[in-house]
C-alpha cells in the first residue's frame, strides 16, 4: 500500500508546500511503503549500532574508568538513551516522517531551530560513516593478515594513500547497496548482523565455559551491579559519555518509518527494542569478558594498555582458540554492516529537508526503479569519503577525534529532539500520568542530561591536548570539528533562507501541519 496524504496540496503549489494560513498537509516523498516489518527494522538498528565493533573499542577504556563496576556503568549510560528513545516514540506516533529530528523540531520550535537539528543529524552521520569506513579498512587488513599468516599485511592499514583508497572502495560498495533500496539492504543486513551476533554468542559461551582456566580470571559477583560502589562522579560521567558512543544508531529505526509496515507504531517500538536488545548484548559480553580476562593491567587483563584499544584482538585467541579468526571477521562484518545501514539515515534526512524546501530540490530526487533517494545517497557517500580523507591529513588519530566530535553532534540533536518532544506536547502533558511521564519527564531528563554532556565536552575539547592532541591555531581539533561543523550549518542555513525562503517563512511545516499517513 502506498502512502497517502491527509490533506491535498493546493493546485499550483510545489509538492509539500502551501500558502501560509491555508489548510495544508505533508505530502508523500515517493518512498515505497511497507517494505520492512518489526524484525527487519530492529536488525537495521542493531546493525547501525554495530555491537561487535563498538565493544572491541569501548570495553578497555571503560574498564579503565569504571573497573569492576563496568556492568552498572553500561546500565547508567543506557538511561539517557532510553529516555530519549521514548521521546522519539511519542513524536513518531504523532507525526511519522523520515525527516525525524528535522521535521519534529521544526514543528516544535520553528524552521530555523529545526534546520539546525536536521543539520546536527546529518553531521553526526557523515562523521560516523567516515569512522566506520576507517575501522572496516583496519580490520580488513588485519583479517587478511590472520587468514594468510602474513603479519606484514596488517601494517598496510598504516599506509595513508592505500588506507584512503581502500576506504573509498568500502564506501562505494555501501552506497551501491543503499542505492538499490531497503530490500537489498535488508538481505545484506540479515547476513552480516546474523554472523556478528553468532560470533559474539560463541565468544560469550566459550568465555563462560573456560573462564576458570585463565590466569587472570575473576568470579562473577553481583557487586558489579551495585551503584553504591561507584567511587566518583567521574565514573558516572564516563558512563553517560560512553552511552553517546555505544548506544547511538537506534534512531535509524525511526528514519525508515515511511517505509515500514504500520510505521506510526512499528518504527518507535523497533527503536526501543533495539536499545534494549543492545543493552542485553553489552551486559552479557562485558560480564563474560571480565570473568575470563579480569581487570588487571598485565597479560590479557582489561586494564592492560596494550589491550584497551582493541579488546577482541587480545582476547580472541585465548578465549576461542582456532576460531579466533571469526572474531576479526565479525568486527569487520560489524563495521561494514554499520557503514552500509547508516547511509539510510542521512539519505532520508536530506530527502526530507529538500522535500520541504530546506535544501535544494535535487536532494529530493527518488530513483524510480528502487524507490530510494538516489542523489542524496550518493552525496552522503561522497561527503563521508571526503571527510575521511581530509581527517587523515590533519589528524594524528582519525578514529579517536572523529568519535569525540561525533559525541558532540549526537548530544546536540538527540537532546534537541527530546526537548522538542516536551514542548510540542506541552498542552497535553498534564492530561494523564502517562503523558506526564512519556511526554514531559522522560524527554526533559534525557535531553537535559545530553545537553550537559554537550556543554562540558565543548569546554574540555577547546584544549589542544583533548583527543589526539591535534590542533588548529591552538584550538583542539575536536572542538573545531564539533562546534565548527555546527557553525557551518548556521552559515548554510542563512544562505538557504535567502535562496529558498518558503520553508523559513513557515510555508511547508508548522505546528498545525497534519501528520503524514503511513502504510498500515
Amino acid at each position: 500500500m502506498t502512502q497517502t496524504i491527509r490533506n491535498s496540496t493546493p493546485a499550483g503549489q510545489p509538492s509539500g508546500t502551501d500558502t501560509a494560513g491555508s489548510a495544508h498537509g505533508i505530502t508523500a516523498k515517493g518512498l515505497k511503503g511497507g517494505q520492512l516489518g518489526l524484525l527487519a527494522v530492529v536488525v537495521l538498528g542493531i546493525s547501525t549500532i554495530a555491537p561487535a565493533y563498538t565493544l572491541t573499542s569501548a570495553l578497555g577504556p571503560t574498564v579503565n574508568e569504571a573497573g569492576l563496576q563496568l556492568p552498572v556503568i553500561f546500565l547508567i549510560g543506557f538511561i539517557p538513551m532510553i529516555l530519549v528513545s521514548l521521546a522519539y516514540r511519542e513524536l513518531n506516533a504523532d507525526s511519522p516522517d523520515s525527516g525525524t529530528t528535522f521535521t519534529w523540531v521544526t514543528k516544535a520550535f520553528g524552521p530555523r531551530v529545526g534546520w539546525m537539528g536536521g543539520w546536527g543529524l546529518l553531521a553526526a552521520n557523515i562523521i560516523v560513516l567516515s569512522n566506520l569506513a576507517g575501522v572496516a579498512v583496519d580490520f580488513f587488513y588485519l583479517f587478511l593478515s590472520q587468514l594468510t599468516g602474513a603479519p606484514e599485511l596488517a601494517d598496510l592499514a598504516a599506509n595513508k594513500p592505500l588506507n584512503v583508497l581502500t576506504c573509498f572502495v568500502f564506501v562505494a560498495l555501501a552506497v551501491w547497496v543503499s542505492y538499490r533500496g531497503l530490500h537489498s539492504t535488508k538481505i545484506v543486513q540479515y547476513g552480516l548482523v546474523g554472523f556478528q551476533l553468532l560470533v559474539l554468542g560463541l565468544f560469550v559461551a566459550m568465555a563462560f565455559a573456560n573462564w576458570s582456566t585463565s590466569e587472570t580470571a575473576i568470579p562473577f559477583s553481583w557487586e558489579w551491579f551495585d551503584v553504591t560502589r561507584i567511587e566518583t562522579f567521574g565514573q558516572i560521567a564516563a558512563g553517560i559519555s560512553l552511552s553517546i558512543f555505544v548506544y547511538w544508531g537506534w534512531d535509524v529505526c525511526l528514519t525508515v518509518n515511511e517505509e515500514t509496515a504500520n510505521g506510526q507504531k512499528t518504527a518507535g517500538l523497533a527503536g526501543t527494542l533495539t536499545a534494549v536488545a543492545v543493552l542485553g548484548i553489552y551486559l552479557l559480553v562485558s560480564i563474560a569478558t571480565m570473568m575470563f580476562a579480569g581487570v588487571g593491567d598485565t597479560g590479557i587483563g582489561l586494564n592492560n594498555a596494550e589491550n584497551s584499544a582493541n579488546v577482541f584482538t587480545a582476547l580472541a585467541s585465548p578465549v576461542m582458540g582456532p576460531f579466533a579468526i571469526l572474531m576479526s571477521l565479525a568486527v569487520l562484518s560489524s563495521s561494514a554492516a554499520s557503514l552500509q545501514s547508516t547511509f539510510t539515515s542521512p539519505s532520508r534526512s536530506l530527502l526530507a529537508m529538500a522535500h520541504y524546501g530546506a535544501l535544494p530540490a535535487s536532494f529530493s530526487h527518488i530513483n524510480r526503479r528502487f524507490s530510494t533517494p538516489g542523489f542524496a545517497t550518493v552525496t552522503a557517500g561522497i561527503l563521508s569519503a571526503g571527510f575521511y580523507a581530509a581527517m587523515h591529513v590533519i589528524s594524528e588519530n582519525v578514529l579517536n577525534d572523529t568519535i569525540l566530535a561525533l559525541g558532540l553532534m549526537i548530544c546536540f540533536y538527540y537532546g534537541l529532539t527530546a526537548i522538542a518532544c516536551a514542548w510540542y506536547f506541552r498542552n497535553s502533558v498534564f492530561s494523564s500520568v502517562r503523558n506526564f511521564v512519556l511526554r514531559l519527564l522522560c524527554p526533559v531528563l534525557g535531553g537535559a542530561g545530553l545537553f550537559v554532556v554537550f556543554l562540558q565536552t565543548a569546554v574540555d575539547s577547546w584544549a589542544p591536548e583533548f583527543g589526539s592532541g591535534s590542533e588548529v591555531f591552538g584550538v583542539g581539533l575536536v572542538f573545531v570539528l564539533g562546534i565548527g561543523i555546527l557553525a557551518l550549518g548556521a552559515v548554510l542555513m542563512v544562505i538557504m533562507a535567502r535562496l529558498a525562503p518558503g520553508f523559513f517563512r513557515g510555508e511547508t511545516i508548522r505546528r498545525d501541519t497534519p501528520a503524514l499517513v503511513v502504510p498500515e
